[in-house]
């Protein structure tokens, strides 16, 4: 690209408000899409096969956190380099960042392939499975392993396909393999009735052709050429494709570290209780996967600007920055709202969507949606700021605001808890955490736009 074209990149001149909507909308139905994979099998296993399928998949979701994680990994860290690399006028570089970005979603997808297959039955145990329900996990992961690194590819892929200024064909990727899963979920599940395995392989099926989509737009790449030497790993952009990539991992690792602790916290308080080990651990995987559509919507709000951020602080257009920010924060803001008002409100239908189950199962489920999720209206804050500092070039504040919901205030309540208030306590360490994680992003983004104020005095934009 010459120089006179970048100067002209819509990402430094086009209205913010237009900008956010034209790459936030395809993010945030490429989120929703990874959702709706999850969502649709836990309909059609809760519906055929009960309970424990539904136990099953949320003792399997773990794993696929950490497709997620190497996702972001590789992609916001390609995805950022490259557009910093771009608002910066270093087009040569820019390249490598996209093409090393590629290459280490796809050996690390395998890597987690591999690890799958060898140790699920340890694996799964170690995620909180009882003995009745290992069996249905096992028949699960055993089969959507396989599509790890498809997952990985496409999903990574679409974050690079938006860095290049193709929103639209990163939401097709995903939506067609979204749709497939859907008709073949209906198939194997509900006509042919192969339970766990079916869904599993709707699941699979889905990703190929999503990452059969992403691969043919790669050797398409339209803002710069790509060439098999831009696949060869290079540690010089491997690593800044790690750092910048690595709060947006952390952020899903520890997302799985807490989901890790919640089942082995509810397995053994729950047993304790009236509901036993097996529904609370149903029940709140069904109420994990309803937020995590609500929080898609965030996620890819905060994914959908990453450009905008990355390109105009590289190209030292600050005011452009931090309006995109105000853009971001209060469309995710009004997303949370309605998110907290529907979990207050109307749990019950949502929870008959995925099981018919127990009065029980409707009773704990209901207080888990009001109690644990009560801090949804302020949840909006972490994401958009961890993103915001990762997309400046900043990865040491983005890794750390990346940890504090889950990691320094959720895991640690999810464990002191419940050993004073027993399962009472679990459900209450959730809105503590949204607000103290509030409070972090809310006093480091005002510190943050004061130094780019000062930056403004000092340096010239460079388009």
């Amino acid at each position: 690209m010459s120089e006179a074209t970048a100067v002209k990149n819509p990402l430094g001149t086009a209205p913010i408000g237009s900008l956010v909507r034209k790459y936030a909308l395809p993010s945030i139905v490429a989120m929703l899409v990874g959702a709706v994979y999850n969502i649709v099998d836990q309909i059609f296993i809760g519906q055929f096969v009960g309970t424990l399928g539904n136990a099953a998949t949320n003792i399997c979701f773990p794993l696929t956190t950490s497709c997620i994680a190497i996702s972001l990994l590789c992609g916001i860290g390609a995805a950022s380099n490259f557009n910093l690399a771009m608002g910066r006028r270093e087009s040569s570089d820019a390249a490598y960042y996209i093409g090393n970005g590629v290459t280490l979603a796809v050996a690390l997808g395998t890597l987690l392939l591999i690890i799958s297959q060898l140790f699920t039955d340890p694996l799964l145990m170690g995620f909180g499975s009882t003995a009745d329900v290992l069996p249905y996990a096992t028949d699960y992961v055993r089969v959507v392993s396989i599509g790890f690194p498809f997952l990985i590819l496409t999903t990574s892929g679409g974050h690079i396909i938006r860095a290049d200024g193709s929103p639209r064909i990163a939401m097709l990727s995903n939506a067609s393999g979204a749709v497939l899963n859907v008709g073949l979920d209906a198939l194997f599940v509900a006509v042919f009735g192969m339970g766990m395995t079916g869904a599993a392989l709707a699941t699979i099926i889905g990703q190929i052709l999503s990452a059969i989509i992403v691969t043919v737009y790669l050797t398409r790449y339209k803002t710069v050429h790509l060439g098999l030497n831009h696949l060869k790993i290079k540690w010089k952009y491997t690593a800044k494709i790690c750092s910048l990539g690595a709060a947006s991992m952390i952020n899903q690792i520890a997302m799985m570290v807490t989901q890790i602790a919640l089942n082995n916290t509810l397995k053994v308080y729950g047993a304790l209780s009236p509901y036993g080990s097996e529904i609370p651990i149903a029940a709140a995987g069904i109420i994990m996967k309803i937020n995590q559509v609500f929080f898609s919507i965030v996620i890819g709000i905060s994914q959908g600007s990453q450009p905008i951020f990355g390109y105009n602080y590289g190209a030292r257009n600050y005011k452009r920055v931090r309006k995109a920010y105000a853009v971001a924060i209060t469309s995710a803001a009004v997303v949370s709202i309605i998110a907290f008002l529907l979990a207050q409100f109307a749990p019950r239908p949502m929870l008959a969507i995925f099981d018919q189950g127990s009065e029980a199962y409707f009773e704990f489920g209901e207080r888990f949606f009001r109690i644990f999720l009560f801090g949804m209206c302020v949840l909006f804050m972490q994401p958009i700021t961890s993103t915001f500092f990762t997309s400046i070039g900043k990865p040491y504040k983005g890794i750390f605001m990346s940890l504090t919901r889950q990691i320094l205030f959720l895991l640690p309540l999810i464990i002191v808890f419940p050993l004073i208030w027993g399962l009472d306590g679990l459900l209450f360490a959730g809105p503590i955490a949204d607000a103290l994680s509030f409070l972090c992003a809310l006093i480091m983004i005002i510190f943050e736009f004061r130094t780019m104020k000062n930056q403004e005095l000092t340096e010239t934009p460079l388009d």
